[in-house]
């Protein structure tokens, strides 16, 4: 079909990206941005905002669920979990950035380590595995970012 939808390539070019195409300076960049947002989604549920956020998400159960950092004895299920996380992560506002400003690890790594979690037992995760999702969580990130209007404004109204 010669007139492909931007949404049907879009979807496209991220099925098909797989463990192959992690360069060894992809990988090393991963690990760092995953550490960084590690230590500093850890620092973050000290933050008044993610204790704000963890009371209320504790009214939703499940038999599916996925760590809360720094929090050994309470889980969520795996939206939850992210979105717990995902405020710890960026209640810093030391998280990773780019420009136009958005901040792509603590949207994508809280989201990722939830849904790794929620899987079977019987199903082995590798770290390759962990790699890919982050990376393609980035690169979507980066391509709706790409494609967005409202964020090539965003220089412009700060």
């Amino acid at each position: 079909f010669p007139f492909q939808t931007v949404t049907g390539n879009f979807a496209k070019v991220i099925h098909g990206l797989n463990a192959n195409q992690l360069t060894d300076q992809v990988i090393q960049r991963s690990k760092r941005m995953i550490l960084d947002t590690l230590g500093v989604g850890l620092l973050g549920t000290s933050t008044e905002v993610c204790h704000k956020v963890t009371q209320y998400s504790k009214i939703y159960s499940s038999d599916l669920s996925s760590t809360i950092w720094g929090h050994l004895d309470f889980r969520l299920p795996p939206l939850y979990a992210a979105f717990v996380n995902g405020v710890a992560v960026h209640s810093m506002d030391f998280d990773d950035t780019w420009h136009p400003a958005t901040h792509p690890s603590g949207a994508v790594l809280p989201a990722v380590i939830a849904l790794l979690e929620a899987f079977p037992q019987k199903k082995k995760i590798s770290g390759l595995d962990l790699l890919l999702a982050f990376n393609v969580g980035i690169e979507v990130q980066g391509r709706l970012l790409h494609f967005s209007r409202e964020a090539r404004n965003i220089p412009k109204r700060y």
